[in-house]
């Protein structure tokens, strides 16, 4: 099992977006994949249309001795399960301390589905917390999509001085540009500067009306628009990602 998460210090930058279309790329390669919506925005759920079951959130997942199986639900998508965002979970940082409070204890609370899945991909909120830490602390990989202006740049080295801080390896974060417009100097030039940091992979996502309809059509760009040119960069990617992987 491979765990990748999905993460940036602020929101709006493409985050989601990736996490879905990354899990229906995988599943769609012949992986078991599980996507795990940590964020209470729910947008990952709603893209994939799936609800909590009564009695199986995420919170309650982590608070008491529940199965982590029992809040895992089908997508339509075969090979792709999620377990959908838990509302209740908005206003409560159910890692803060007790039994998981420990990133060690947080690990084995995935071991049920260790051989399980193939890939399970993490969406998480923004900002840094103790759910975050978990799970960065959990992850093979942490990647991170920036959109090449001044300000995400500096949120990028917020984030690595955040990993330097935690004792968090370095090594597991990977970035790539999100949201790109190459007609504009400004993400040209973001982009060189920091082309020779080696975090970076070598793709990057444009920003793409067919993109923006992943909310209207309910589903991945990648599963309505097979052969558009939104999942060839997005396919492209997830071959860098899997790659860096090595699954």
């Amino acid at each position: 099992m491979f765990i990748v998460s999905m993460y940036n210090l602020k929101g709006g930058v493409g985050k989601t977006a990736s996490s879905v279309n990354f899990a229906h790329m995988a599943a769609s390669d012949g992986f078991k994949t599980l996507l795990w919506d940590f964020d209470p925005q729910g947008a990952a759920s709603f893209y994939f249309k799936a609800k909590a079951t009564a009695g199986s959130d995420n919170a309650k997942n982590i608070d008491a001795d529940v199965a982590l199986s029992s809040a895992i639900v089908c997508t339509e998508y075969e090979g792709l399960d999620i377990i959908p965002a838990d509302h209740s979970a908005n206003n409560q940082d159910f890692l803060h301390d007790g039994k998981y409070g420990s990133k060690e204890e947080f690990k084995k609370l995935l071991e049920e589905v260790l051989y399980v899945y193939d890939y399970v991909f993490f969406d998480c909120p923004p900002g840094f917390s103790n759910i975050a830490d978990n799970v960065f602390s959990a992850s093979d990989m942490v990647v991170m999509p920036v959109i090449p202006t001044t300000l995400s740049v500096r949120t990028y080295e917020q984030v690595i001085q955040h990993f330097v801080s935690k004792s968090i390896a370095l090594a597991k974060l990977r970035c790539f540009f999100s949201m790109v417009d190459s007609r504009k100097n400004m993400h040209k030039s973001t982009m060189k500067t920091l082309d020779t940091d080696n975090r970076f992979f070598d793709h990057y996502i444009p920003y793409l009306s067919d993109i923006e309809k992943m909310g209207l059509k309910n589903a991945p760009v990648t599963a309505y628009s097979p052969s558009g040119y939104a999942t060839v960069c997005y396919r492209a990617l997830w071959d860098d990602i899997r790659a860096a992987a090595g699954v």
